[in-house]
């Protein structure tokens, strides 16, 4: 009876730890999801796709990382890519704020309207290349005065300065083909400061406004026949989403081309000229983490570059059968080889 006892107290203490063991299992489980809950999260708006913007987003992670919030630890990110159809981003805007995140990183000037269009009351930093005064997301640069700020990489005064280089590394004066977004307001400044510059060098510029992937393969087809020098590509927002497509154009027709980011001289383009996107993406982590430390969009001024990089591409200029002068490489930030 003794040993029947014992069997059973053993048996009750089998139980009981089997059952503190199970209680355990399904209680934590329950605290982490609370932790979870208590950490902050970042809806992630970006009009073009994951891989060709990597670095980019790497570079907001930094920025954040150095506000004290890492990913997966400390916040939570809710990544949306509109894969460069624009009219996604208005219904991925308002999912993000059904979800309640609170701060939209909004990249690109579409998805900054997207987000302002979803709420007004969620913290919004953007990253766009045009002017966010112009476009009613700020009522100034110094002082937003609402629930949105970020990043403006609007340079007009850079055209002329792209066909300088462009000029200078193809050796030669000869026609030059210019690359634009028709739909986008801003292009009309920009071929005027090109076509502005091209008349004091002598340089007669064809410009070629598309807004279809088909009207991009038209334009350099109608550039061929041209026999253009050289290509300026402007670095609004469409153009860079199609970023690999235009370097695969260029290279097959052998058309020499300059770019605004650095991005598509990684893809394989021949050289760019402009602000430094991972910068300006980093830039955009720092402020989310402000933001998310207790600080408001409306007392922080909206952010300009203010360093230019010069990318060049060896194994590209060689392929075209040119010699980068050694003035070029000598002022060049960044010499792929």
């Amino acid at each position: 009876m003794l040993g029947s006892t014992v069997a059973d107290d053993q048996e009750a203490n089998v139980n009981r730890r089997q059952f503190l063991i199970l209680a355990g299992a399904t209680a934590l489980p329950a605290t982490a999801r609370a932790q979870q809950n208590t950490v902050p999260t970042i809806g992630f708006l970006h009009l073009g796709s994951p891989i060709p913007f990597a670095r980019q987003a790497s570079a907001f992670r930094r920025g954040l990382s150095e506000e004290g919030f890492v990913e997966g630890q400390s916040v939570r990110v809710e990544y949306r890519y509109a894969d460069s159809r624009d009219e996604r981003l208005p219904a991925m805007a308002s999912e993000l704020v059904g979800r309640s995140v609170d701060v939209i990183a909004a990249i690109g000037p579409a998805a900054a309207a997207a987000a302002k269009t979803a709420t007004s009351t969620i913290p919004i930093v953007f990253l766009v290349g045009t002017d966010p005064v112009a476009d009613g997301l700020t009522a100034s640069l110094p002082r937003p005065g609402g629930n949105l700020t970020g990043v403006s990489m609007l340079s007009f005064d850079l055209a002329p300065k792209r066909l300088e280089l462009i000029l200078e590394l193809i050796g030669q004066v000869g026609p030059i083909g210019m690359l634009t977004n028709g739909n986008n307001a801003y292009a009309e400044h920009m071929i005027g400061d090109m076509q502005q510059a091209a008349r004091a060098k002598k340089v007669q510029v064809s410009v070629m406004k598309v807004s279809s992937d088909a009207e991009i393969e038209a334009a350099f087809s109608t550039l061929v026949q041209l026999q253009t020098r050289a290509l300026i590509v402007d670095p609004e927002p469409f153009l860079t989403t199609r970023s690999e497509r235009i370097v695969a154009f260029a290279a097959r027709h052998a058309i020499p081309a300059i770019y605004g980011w650095s991005l598509n001289v990684r893809a394989g383009g021949l050289i760019s000229y402009g602000p430094s996107l991972e910068a300006a993406n980093h830039q955009v982590g720092i402020y989310v983490g402000r933001i998310l430390k207790g600080e408001t969009p409306a007392n922080l001024p909206v952010q300009q570059p203010t360093r230019f990089e010069l990318t060049i591409n060896l194994k590209t200029a060689e392929a075209l059968h040119l010699t980068v002068p050694q003035t070029l490489l000598a002022a060049a930030d960044k010499v792929l080889e």
